[in-house]
Parts: structure tokens; C-alpha cells; sequence
């Protein structure tokens, strides 16, 4: 059984923006209840920071992973699900308050790893990673980089680029907005947008980066070394 894990309002303005980072639909899109309660559901892939786990069905699975880091939380879901034919349920009820990393490089960091993981086990565990939210903040990349080298050529593309990225930039100012009033600060909206702005570029790039390495496997200290 796994809960949401909140941000708790005790913490610092960049520890808030982080916070509205993650519970942004621009970035956590279908999983915002990781971040905030929503509805009863079941899941099949559910981080540790709050997931309750029988001692006895821990103990048959021979306990986590070890030789995934981060991700170890993945494999463990997919082996209750898989190998045991168990369900994962998430309940709102269920809560707990998590300190988040600070904006900017501390948040950064932790994205990096996770994208990295992500990407690594597109290959390896593709049952719950070869999904195409994971794809979305690579796909924005390339798009980002290609479009931006290809309205030089070309003043159709040069509009259409602009015209998207306009959008873009509304939709997260719409964002921030957004987290400015959940938080009841208006400094948290502030540091919100470059920082989802930030998250994208990051996830997407590490996600390629775990997607395209030579042994699609996330071991502890290679994880370490993608920071």
C-alpha cells in the first residue's frame, strides 16, 4: 500500500518549489497523486518514500534489490506484481510529509538519477518504464534543440517555433500561478517556472543518456556518477 508524499508547509521557499515542481501536471502529468492525494487506485509501480509492504512478503521476495540504485523501489513492485500476483493499492489516506531538495541544483540532481534509472530500465523492465510519459521530457528536448537550429532556415518553421514555445511559456506561467496559490506564496510561483523549465531539461536529457548506456543497468555508484 502506498500514499502521497506531501510537501510539508514548514519548508523553505526553494524546498516549496521543488515541492510544486513535482506536483505540477506539467511534469508529474498522470502520477500528481505521488505528490498530493488523489483518488484510491491500484498501482504497479510505487516509490518507497511511502510504501508499506508485509514484513512477510518482503522477506519471500528476499528483501530489495541491491543491486538497483535508485530503483530499487521499481523492481520490488514489479516482483509483487509479477512474480507474487499481488496488487499495490494507493490510498490518500495514507500520508506522510517529505522534506524536499532545495531548488535548484540539490532537486536537479536527484531528477538526474531518477531519469537516468528511468531510461536504463526502458530496457531492462519495460512493463512499467516503457511508457510514453517517461519519453515526453526527451522528445520536448529534441524538439527544443532541432527547432530552434531549424527556424534559421526557414521563417515557416521560425513562426511555428516561436508559436510554440509562446505556448509553452503560457501554459507554465499558468503553472506557476498555479503554485503560487496552493503554497500561499508568491515566491514559490516565481521559483516554479525556471524550475519545471529546468526539470524538463534535465529528465530529458538523462533519460536519454540511461536509454542509450552500454549495460541498461542503474548500479550505486554509477548512479551517483550521472550527477
Amino acid at each position: 500500500m502506498g500514499g502521497p508524499a506531501v510537501t510539508p508547509e514548514t519548508d523553505t521557499v526553494l524546498q516549496k518549489a521543488s515541492g510544486a515542481v513535482f506536483a505540477s501536471f506539467l511534469t508529474s502529468a498522470g502520477y500528481i497523486y505521488r505528490y498530493v492525494p488523489r483518488s484510491y487506485r491500484e498501482v504497479d509501480d510505487y516509490p518507497t518514500v511511502n510504501l508499506l509492504v508485509r514484513k512477510k512478503v518482503f522477506e519471500r521476495l528476499g528483501g530489495f534489490d541491491t543491486d538497483y540504485w535508485p530503483g530499487e523501489d521499481t523492481k520490488l513492485c514489479l516482483d509483487i506484481t509479477e512474480k507474487l500476483g499481488m496488487k499495490i493499492i494507493y490510498d490518500p489516506e495514507v500520508l506522510v510529509y517529505h522534506h524536499r531538495r532545495p531548488l535548484f541544483r540539490p532537486h536537479l540532481r536527484q531528477v538526474a538519477r531518477y531519469a537516468f534509472q528511468r531510461g536504463c530500465f526502458v530496457k531492462r523492465f519495460p512493463a512499467t518504464s516503457m511508457r510514453p510519459g517517461y519519453f515526453v521530457p526527451s522528445i520536448f528536448l529534441i524538439a527544443l534543440l532541432s527547432g530552434l537550429f531549424a527556424s534559421f532556415a526557414s521563417r515557416t518553421i521560425f513562426f511555428a517555433y516561436g508559436s510554440m514555445l509562446s505556448l509553452y511559456i503560457a501554459v507554465l506561467t499558468v503553472a506557476s500561478v498555479a503554485a503560487a496559490v496552493n503554497a500561499r506564496d508568491p515566491l514559490v510561483g516565481v521559483m516554479t517556472m525556471p524550475g519545471i523549465f529546468a526539470t524538463h531539461i534535465t529528465y530529458g536529457f538523462h533519460f536519454l543518456k540511461g536509454l542509450f548506456s552500454a549495460t541498461g543497468v542503474v548500479h550505486g555508484r554509477a548512479a551517483q556518477d550521472v550527477e
